[in-house]
């Protein structure tokens, strides 16, 4: 079982949990960045619901601690948000369309990492923060 299998195993102990990847668009040699950010928001536009609260993981956002993105998520589900929808840029980041969707913006760290690693990285996070409201012997601080 690969990093990210094993937290979404552990993460759905606590809620339902899906991952999507979407395919990166084709035929960008002859693109801008830009276009080629507006093509990756079409591709992920599809994807997001009404009412979804669309949160982007974005090297511009928020850096929480563990405990204080735990209450993050608290507060959220706590809310009538029905749905969380975390969401990693393609490699030159995000258009200003997507920008303009997102409700919330956060950071992981100001290093640059490779899509793979913030999947992992995230997923750990996510479910470190689970154990933290649900009380449980994960997190120490």
């Amino acid at each position: 079982m690969d990093a990210l299998e094993h937290y979404k195993k552990k993460i759905c102990h606590y809620i339902g949990l899906n991952i999507i990847e979407i395919a990166s668009p084709k035929n960008t040699k002859s693109l801008s960045e830009a276009q080629i950010r507006d093509k990756e928001f079409e591709l992920i536009e599809k994807q997001i619901l009404p009412g979804d609260y669309i949160i982007l993981l974005d090297e511009k956002g928020k850096e929480l601690r563990s405990v204080e993105f735990a209450k993050f998520l608290q507060s959220k589900m706590n809310s009538s948000i029905r749905n969380l929808v975390f969401i990693t840029g393609g490699p030159y980041g995000f258009s200003e369309k997507m920008y303009q969707l997102g409700a919330d913006k956060l950071s992981l760290s100001q290093m640059t990492f490779s899509h793979q690693m913030v999947r992992i990285f995230f997923m750990e996070q996510l479910y470190r923060a689970f154990t933290i409201l649900h009380k449980e012997p994960y997190h120490h601080e």
